[in-house]
């Protein structure tokens, strides 16, 4: 498709400082109105970001959705008030009133970017180092989409980080993954004011970033200038122009401009107050009132939006000539794009079952594949686990070839987490990725973004108990599944057959506004007897999975013969590997005499204990969560043992005999 190179309009070197300044005092004119927030970084990495939108992003404020538009990502949340102050020009939803209540409460200006509350924000950033992470993960879809849709993908993402951004952990595997991986369409401006809250850089990093960078097989260049715009411009060009994702070292000045604190860890995040931001105005022969914009600003900014307005009526035009030629391509891009299932997608999860016991994970790879077979947009990959997670999927993508539908994001459980909250984001591909239910630590801060942003990112997450055996404590999860249970937005499912892990699957694909975490056993574990009720395994209350009521062979006679004092309505509720365990259990509680009824709670958070019965839990993990849900909790709140599984299991106590053990001590005590 065209590439949309250079914007026709270009500023004046007069209006490209009016805007610069434009930009500094909107952020410094926001903080003061607040009373917090970060002046700083705005007023130092404006002209780098005023020279990027005037010059090479290629967007329709008109509609921040459009496909194909370039992506900007400002990792560096805290500098939210620039970015604000970008969308407020160019003409986005983001009138003068919203920049007022910059910080407040219910405003369209939170304290650092938040997607879905701004028009034009395209991903939540702040905690430092995930928005390269997510620019990394955007990239990687735009080249993914170009090599199943060249007619209509073409695009650029762009991402403005900081100091602290390069420090954290995730920005070192996210780099090394697009280097790897040769995103290129991918450019990043370091904001380098060497500057940190506590103090200068250099008390705690001496990185040579360039270098660093350059040895991830990176694009480099070094603008020692940030103020100058030419420079600026003919950096991003030849990054443009470069095959290899593009690192761009632009030396700024923290607080440019601002009396007495300008280059001081005193400019990063508290207001400049009232006399140094008036000092600051009249060094920059500012002479407007707070929140102004002067008109050759505003007149140059609509411009340069017709500009994108254009582009996008062009590409909307290259779409109608593909629609024309591909119409099948052209449906697939939209319903993709739209989140939609394909037809035969639910039909094929139903296929998956086998008679013999097998692993949740097991089931999980028999779920993907039959998933993958009519749902091209399904990709993603493991921490370099698929062969253990189920998770293998044909051909990976590399910097040759983009079309595959497997990614190998190498043992950066972080970094793939991020990736692919910046893949869903993008739009076109529903994602997953997987590892060992322990390392859900590792990629825990980007799992909390997918749920902040509400994104359907897919969490494989297998060997998920003590069973796991001879790889000791430090791979058995114990305190894991609840620890997920506690991420609001979350959806957590432990299915415990072959038939709950394709309802798990389905419930996974058919969410679209949140992340789903599947908690698979390494173990085999049995095939389980449902009920014949009539009813599908979803509409069995009163929880999603299988539910089963264990009685003797004639119902009716045992609820006739349980009068006595020492009968007791009993409910075990259970998840995933323990579920055969409660059914065991439950066959000897009838045996002596009680009704017992049988729940798998796929998702806990469904289920709602009967109130006419001693509720019971048994699921090797932590027992916090459910404490507060059942009588009696049989679970796990110590770490596991080196050993073959099912024997670490018995140390544990999960057996048929221990479990039978202490429910009947709990039933002889209870009233």
């Amino acid at each position: 498709m065209t590439d949309f190179a250079q914007p026709t309009v270009v500023p004046s070197v007069e209006t490209d400082q009016l805007a610069v300044d434009t930009l500094r005092f909107l952020a410094a004119d926001m903080v003061e109105a607040a009373q917090s927030g970060h002046p700083g970084m705005p007023m130092g990495a404006a002209p780098m970001a005023w020279t990027l939108w005037s010059r090479h992003l290629r967007h329709d404020p008109a509609d921040p959705e459009w496909a194909d538009r370039d992506r900007f990502v400002l990792s560096a949340g805290h500098g939210s008030a620039l970015l604000y102050g970008l969308l407020h020009l160019f003409g986005y939803d983001l009138p003068v009133e919203e920049l007022r209540r910059f910080r407040r409460l219910g405003s369209r200006t939170p304290g650092h970017p938040e997607f879905g509350e701004t028009p034009g924000v395209e991903c939540t950033t702040g905690p430092l180092g995930q928005g390269l992470g997510m620019a990394v993960g955007m990239a990687l879809a735009e080249r993914m989409s170009a090599a199943r849709y060249p007619e209509v993908t073409g695009h650029r993402t762009y991402a403005i980080v900081g100091d602290g951004c390069l420090m954290e952990g995730v920005s070192h595997e996210v780099a090394s993954f697009a280097g790897h991986g040769g995103l290129g369409g991918l450019i990043v401006l370091w904001d380098d004011n060497e500057i940190t809250i506590d103090g200068a850089v250099g008390r705690s990093c001496g990185d040579d970033q360039v270098a660093r960078f350059a040895a991830y097989g990176w694009h480099t260049e070094v603008v020692p200038d940030g103020t100058d715009i030419e420079a600026i411009d003919a950096a991003l060009t030849r990054a443009k122009g470069d095959p290899r994702p593009s690192f761009l070292a632009v030396r700024t000045v923290i607080g440019h401009g601002a009396p007495g604190i300008a280059g001081t860890p005193k400019a990063h995040g508290s207001p400049l107050g009232a006399q140094r931001l008036a000092q600051a105005k009249e060094l920059a022969g500012w002479t407007l009132p707070p929140f102004a914009v002067p008109a050759p600003v505003q007149a140059m900014c609509a411009a340069l939006a017709a500009v994108g307005g254009a582009e996008h009526t062009s590409w909307l035009e290259e779409f109608a000539t593909f629609d024309a030629l591909a119409p099948e391509r052209a449906a697939q891009f939209r319903r993709a794009g739209a989140r939609l299932l394909p037809a035969g997608l639910l039909t094929a999860l139903e296929t998956v079952a086998a008679q013999t016991p097998r692993a949740t994970r097991q089931a999980s790879q028999a779920c993907l594949r039959a998933a993958l077979s009519t749902m091209p947009e399904l990709v993603g990959g493991s921490a370099d686990l698929a062969g253990s997670t189920g998770t293998e999927c044909g051909e990976v993508v590399h910097r040759e070839d983009f079309t595959a539908s497997a990614i190998a994001f190498g043992i950066r459980e972080f970094g793939m987490a991020a990736v692919l909250n910046g893949m869903s984001l993008h739009g076109g591909f529903r994602v997953f990725g997987s590892t060992f239910l322990v390392f859900a630590d590792y990629l825990r801060p980007a799992l909390r973004l997918s749920a902040l942003m509400r994104q359907p990112v897919i969490y494989v997450l297998t060997h998920d108990s003590i069973a796991v055996g001879e790889d000791g404590p430090t791979h058995q999860p114990v305190e894991h599944v609840e620890s997920l249970r506690m991420i609001p937005g979350l959806q957590v499912l432990r299915p415990a057959d072959d038939a709950e892990t394709a309802l798990a699957w389905e419930l996974a694909l058919t969410r679209v506004d949140g992340p789903t975490a599947l908690i698979l056993s390494r173990q085999a574990l049995p095939q389980l007897d449902r009920p014949h009720t009539g009813d599908t395994a979803v509409d069995l209350p009163p929880v999603y999975g299988a539910s089963a009521e264990r009685e003797s062979s004639d119902g009716a006679a045992l609820e006739s013969s349980v009068a006595g004092e020492s009968s007791r309505r009993v409910e075990i509720v259970s998840t995933g590997s323990e579920v055969a365990l409660a059914v065991g259990v439950a066959e000897q509680l009838a045996a002596d005499g009680h009704v017992v009824r049988v729940v798998s709670a796929l998702d806990r958070s469904r289920f709602v204990a009967d109130p006419s019965a001693h509720t019971i839990s048994i699921e090797a993990g932590s027992t916090a969560g459910w404490a507060g849900l059942v009588d009696l909790a049989i679970g796990i709140d110590e770490f596991g043992h080196s050993g073959p599984g099912d024997e670490v299991m018995a140390r544990h106590g999960f057996t048929v005999h221990a479990v039978l053990g202490r429910i009947r001590e709990y039933l002889d005590g209870a009233p």
